[in-house]
């Protein structure tokens, strides 16, 4: 089960917004920036998605610190494609942020490729 927090001011609607894909492989949860930072550093996390207005800097801010920039993403105000999406999977970033108007579109999208991963 690979397990995703969610954070910042959209934070209840990404994770609704993923349970209702019904990808079995996934459990998303509501969490806050620090306590996300100190699980996935524990292991107890897979990934982080974090919305802020912009999606460029609040999203991730504690996280970018806490982690380190390598194992961050922000989509800011883009919308990345499915192998844009994969190629960042695939270089091992596992905290993302992106605009709290674009949860619709990227956040399904996250959680797919998330998935798909295994």
């Amino acid at each position: 089960m690979t397990k995703i927090l969610t954070g910042g001011v959209g934070k209840s609607e990404v994770a609704d917004t993923v349970s209702t894909l019904g990808l079995d492989s996934l459990e998303i949860t509501v969490s806050n920036d620090m306590d996300a930072a100190m699980k996935l550093r524990a292991g107890q996390a897979d990934f982080y998605l974090g919305t802020c207005h912009t999606g460029a800097g609040a999203s991730l801010g504690i996280l970018v610190g806490l982690l380190g920039r390598p194992l961050c993403h922000t989509f800011g105000r883009s919308v990345p494609t499915e192998d844009q999406v994969a190629a960042l999977l695939a270089d091992g970033k596992k905290v993302f942020g992106f605009a709290i108007d674009q949860i619709d579109v990227i956040a399904p999208l996250m959680a797919r490729a998330i998935a798909t991963r295994g």
